[in-house]
């Protein structure tokens, strides 16, 4: 009992000093914790979030190595309004590559907002519907703030 409090503790003054978003790479591995931790929660989640129908969602994970990549394609989906099956054909293709070069190839202009917060991980998952953050469309770039019409 005491070892676990011990290590609870130790988990706990861990991340709080972890910023939580503090790049990309954290910012899957975490999502991939939070996803294994409840996978139907999770599915249920993206389906909410991203307004996927959830066998759509399952159609995905059938198809990707990780829960954050399920995640990632349906969020450059949004990014380049693009449906999943468009983003799945660029993943089979080029996922060695990155996901940043992956979002090049959708349409993701480099130096847009979009862009910039994928890189950074500045992305959410919060499982409940409505329009992630880091959605500028494919042709926005340096300038061009969400409150432009597109």
């Amino acid at each position: 009992m005491k070892k676990t409090l011990i290590l609870l503790f130790a988990l706990l003054a861990f991340c709080q000093t972890t910023p939580a978003h503090a790049d990309l790479d954290g910012f899957l591995a975490n999502l991939n914790i939070q996803a294994r931790a409840d996978l139907p929660g999770f599915k249920a989640g993206l389906s909410a979030q991203f307004g996927v129908p959830l066998p759509k969602v399952e159609a995905v994970f059938a198809q990707v190595s990780a829960p954050a990549d399920v995640f990632m394609t349906l969020q450059l989906g949004q990014m380049s309004r693009k449906q999943p099956e468009a983003v799945l054909q660029t993943y089979k293709v080029s996922k060695n590559k990155g996901w940043g070069a992956m979002a090049k190839e959708l349409g993701i202009k480099p130096g847009s907002s979009a862009f910039h917060a994928l890189k950074r991980g500045d992305l959410h998952y919060t499982g409940q519907p409505g329009r992630g953050d880091a959605s500028d469309g494919p042709g926005q770039g340096k300038g061009r703030g969400k409150g432009h019409n597109r």
